[in-house]
């Protein structure tokens, strides 16, 4: 295998902007927040160093930010040889489109990997990728294990109108105070027993790849259903095949999942310091005998 890395950048962020606190998340895009000692893109890239089969790295950003992009990374992302180029400004498979075009590639493989999943480990990228090998189209997943439920399209009452009691001091301030929570009507509970969550890095035979976006560009689909790249696989009639994926290769969405993210690299880091601490001990013992 020869493989080629794209790492999609160019989303604009907005429910993680939305869900922090002002001053910490609002106005910052995730994939540049610092998680440790370097944003979390870099750390995605950093995921596959181990890998020697690992050839061209695409990084497509927001093309309206792309000159102060390079500006702020581009000596970094050089020497670890990523290209960067520019994204889509609309759907995700706009940037996964250009990265293809422009990576001037003629490899076995493409490996397509959110630039917001910065703790993918060595062994789930190593399963991948050895899946690969035999698979056209394989990707990683966990089964759903909470309960899923569908919900009707559009919200019911406010709760908070239906449980604001009409009196005269509500009249006055009109409502403040009070929270406004939406609730959504339940249709149905959906069978989970067969589903999966999906994560990346997905792994693909180069030439299958580009012939699912071509049927894209040629109109074949709606694109603003495309959340993954695997659903293109899946349009063409091929299959695409399921490897163990990892709780702890969470996707950054909101603030909190930056902060979950912190804590898992900071036990990592406890954990390696510790093995460390006793490997060295050990050295010491064996070198008195």
């Amino acid at each position: 295998m020869t493989t080629c890395l794209i790492i999609p950048a160019a989303g604009g962020s907005k429910r993680f902007a939305e869900s922090g606190p002002p001053g910490e998340a609002r106005g910052m895009n995730k994939v540049e927040a610092s998680l440790g000692d370097r944003p979390v893109f870099i750390r995605a890239i950093e995921c596959f160093k181990h890998r020697d089969d690992i050839g061209p790295i695409v990084l497509a950003v927001n093309p309206n930010g792309i000159d102060q992009f390079k500006f702020k990374y581009g000596d970094r992302l050089g020497f670890l040889g990523v290209k960067i180029v520019p994204g889509g400004t609309v759907e995700r498979w706009e940037t996964v489109a250009n990265a293809l075009k422009a990576a001037e590639f003629d490899g076995t493989h493409f490996a397509v990997h959110d630039a917001a999943r910065p703790l993918a480990s060595t062994k789930l990228v190593d399963r991948v990728f050895a899946a690969a090998e035999r698979y056209a189209a394989v990707v990683p997943g966990m089964p759903v294990s909470n309960t899923l439920k569908r919900v009707a399209a559009s919200a019911g009452t406010r709760a908070s109108e239906a449980d604001m009691p009409n009196d005269r001091m509500d009249v006055i301030l009109d409502g403040a105070g009070k929270m406004v929570v939406e609730a959504w009507p339940v249709v149905e509970t959906v069978d989970r027993s067969d589903l999966y969550e999906i994560q990346t890095p997905q792994v693909f035979d180069a030439d299958l790849l580009r012939r699912a976006y071509t049927a894209l560009r040629d109109g074949q689909g709606d694109g603003a259903k495309v959340t993954d790249d695997a659903s293109l696989i899946e349009r063409l009639g091929e299959p695409v095949h399921i490897v163990e994926g990892e709780t702890t290769n969470l996707k950054i969405t909101r603030a909190g999942d930056l902060k979950l993210a912190q804590i898992l690299v900071d036990a990592t880091r406890e954990d390696q310091a510790a093995q460390l601490a006793k490997k060295r001990l050990f050295a010491d013992d064996d070198d008195e005998l």
